[in-house]
């Protein structure tokens, strides 16, 4: 009797806590995956896009981090020392396609917006591979080499965000400047 009470008050408890089914929350929300892809913005796929480019370059530079204080900076990378890190890269890699092709999605009515997403991605790739520390730069230059992704992300991600506002007002803006098309004339029917 206790051993049936206790498991109908566990499926009790998992159903409250499990999500709604598909189709039955009226949320915008996009989920991409998880909280492990975009933890602090999932309003849209845009949204997550922008936030996971932040989240997950930090994931793996943290890992970097672990094995930089684990190695030493130089030994970082001998061998199997860099696995860790390596592994995040191409997790990380995997990870961010579903939130990049739905911000694309979201973004294709406007060219401007999609190149800056374009660029974005592209910068966000180059500045993964680049957590590998290069052997002609001191200890210092590296970190203000993996530091300075942050600022450049920044950049990138507001150049996103004003072209994505700033879209929907050019369009209507230049839709509203548009000269409507005069109508056709009636051709008076001949009179036979």
């Amino acid at each position: 009797m206790i051993l049936r009470l206790t498991a109908t008050l566990l499926a009790a408890a998992a159903l409250a806590a499990a999500p709604p089914a598909a189709g039955q929350s009226h949320s915008a929300k996009f989920q991409p995956g998880s909280n492990y892809i975009c933890p602090n913005n999932t309003d849209s796929g845009l949204d997550c896009y922008l936030d996971a480019v932040v989240h997950l370059y930090t994931m793996c530079r943290h890992v970097k981090s672990i094995e930089i204080i684990e190695f030493g900076l130089p030994a970082a990378q001998e061998g199997v020392n860099g696995a860790k890190s390596e592994y995040c890269v191409d997790k990380q890699k995997i990870n961010i396609v579903r939130p990049y092709q739905a911000a694309l999605k979201e973004a294709t009515p406007w060219r401007d917006v999609v190149e800056n997403l374009r660029h974005l991605q592209q910068f966000w790739l180059d500045a993964m591979v680049a957590l590998k520390w290069d052997s002609k730069e001191s200890r210092e230059s590296y970190e203000d080499r993996v530091i300075q992704v942050y600022d450049d992300l920044s950049w990138k991600i507001d150049a996103v965000r004003v072209a994505y506002t700033t879209a929907p007002e050019a369009a209507a803006a230049a839709v509203a400047a548009t000269p409507k098309a005069r109508p056709k004339a009636k051709t008076a029917a001949k009179a036979n």
